[in-house]
């Protein structure tokens, strides 16, 4: 089975920083596009970053100088490293691997998302 489990997340004060990961695991030969998105209450899922197995990179203009995505094609792993954090980066952020190649079939797939919390 196919997973993509994230971890990090929660609560920092504004300013601070925070690094997300998201693990891809199964059966898995390669992955076109990693990416975040996020979900704020009562507004549309966005693109935040993402990047391609070539290490292209692409940022929402809210996060541009602010946040930095990297992966790890070995380990299918994708970060995200969250600087001067803001009360308006608060949502819930999923990541997903776009193209994802399992040998027999390719796809998207979903992390769980996780809770980012920034309060003062």
């Amino acid at each position: 089975q196919v997973q993509l489990v994230q971890s990090g997340g929660g609560l920092v004060q504004p300013g601070g920083s925070l690094r997300l990961s998201c693990a891809a695991s199964g059966r898995i030969v390669s992955i076109d596009t990693m990416g975040w998105y996020r979900q704020a209450p009562g507004k549309q899922r966005e693109l935040v970053a993402d990047i391609t197995s070539g290490g292209s990179t692409n940022y929402a203009d809210s996060v541009k100088g602010r946040f930095t995505t990297s992966r790890d094609n070995a380990k299918n792993t994708v970060y995200l490293q969250m600087n001067s954090l803001k009360p308006e980066d608060t949502a819930v952020y999923y990541c997903n691997a776009g193209g994802l190649n399992t040998g027999s079939s390719r796809g998207y797939y979903w992390g769980q998302g996780t809770q980012v919390t920034i309060s003062s």
